[in-house]
């Protein structure tokens, strides 16, 4: 029989606490309902049709792979073009239809529709282009769109990974204390004055060209997690070395209880509260800084959507 999955008082009067703060609350929910519309980007903002009929046939091109436009007709094996496909079936007066996202492109793909374009196309609401196009013709919004989801996953991927590194760290300088806390922070003091900035641009312009955009991404994500965990890990040794102190500790200490097991089962759930009030700041502070590579451009690799490059771009031009 399954156990009903219950809270433990404590928790869950700290989770009432949480939401009796309303403008804390309300823009927690707010972040993960605009976090979850951009992961579900593609039903919005897409240059694949989210459905197709044709000859009896529904098809779902949005989450399925590549169509042929011979599949449809179409005088080419390449992958379909959705937005022609719709305009041909409305030419003909078929049965056939297309239903398209409300915003028919994607962030990589460059609208060349007007040759005489030069680039920074003004909002069209009659082309799709709800916020005009940058200088390569990608579409404003759905790189606005993306650019968002890539931050949020970027920051939460060092969030955890940062997080893993300080609790680790700081835990084991506070629970042992003596020559190991002392020689622990004199590294970490050290390791904190290498200067953030001027090493993530030394590195990244070093990164060889020929790696893949997922490989860059994730390699960028280490390089940002290796110089910036250090500020945490002061919190966690401090909320650990107050704690330890506790007669908790003590008791399982006497029961047998392993260093492990008394930092990860008893201290690490009663300093949790220090971490979590931490980590929104450490979420906005990855954002601001993917941002800011981005602009000075070494950030994300093009043609990865980006904030700080489509901000580039808008300084550039005012």
């Amino acid at each position: 029989m399954i156990k009903k999955f219950k809270l433990n008082p404590i928790t869950r009067k700290k989770l009432q606490r949480f939401r009796s703060i309303k403008r804390g609350y309300w823009s927690f929910l707010l972040l993960f309902f605009l976090f979850g519309l951009s992961l579900m980007g593609e039903l919005f903002v897409n240059k694949r049709a989210l459905l197709v009929w044709y000859e009896g046939e529904l098809f779902f091109p949005t989450y399925g792979s590549q169509i042929s436009g011979k599949t449809f007709g179409l005088d080419y094996d390449y992958e379909t073009n959705y937005r022609e496909l719709k305009r041909k079936f409305q030419k003909d007066d078929s049965s056939h239809w297309v239903l398209m996202p409300p915003v028919p492109y994607d962030p990589f793909e460059m609208d060349y529709a007007d040759e005489e374009s030069t680039g920074y196309s003004p909002p069209s609401f009659a082309d799709g282009h709800y916020c005009g196009t940058d200088k390569t013709e990608r579409d404003v919004l759905a790189r606005l769109l993306y650019g968002f989801r890539i931050a949020m996953i970027f920051s939460f991927g060092y969030l955890i990974l940062t997080y893993f590194i300080a609790i680790c760290a700081g835990s084991i300088m506070g629970y042992f204390g003596g020559k190991t806390d002392i020689l622990g922070l004199r590294l970490v003091e050290i390791w904190a004055n290498v200067p953030f900035l001027y090493m993530v641009i030394i590195l990244v312009s070093v990164m060889p060209g020929w790696w893949g955009v997922g490989w860059q991404v994730a390699s960028l994500l280490f390089i940002m997690v290796l110089f910036s965990w250090t500020g945490m890990t002061y919190y966690v040794r401090a909320a650990v070395y107050k704690e330890k102190a506790r007669d908790y500790v003590a008791a399982a200490r006497v029961l047998g209880a392993s260093p492990f097991r008394v930092i990860f089962r008893h201290l690490l759930p009663n300093v949790i509260s220090t971490l979590v009030t931490f980590a929104p700041f450490t979420v906005a502070a990855a954002i601001s800084s993917i941002t800011a590579l981005d602009f000075l451009g070494y950030g994300l690799p093009a043609p990865t959507p980006s904030w700080g490059e489509l901000l580039k771009q808008g300084v550039s031009n005012l």
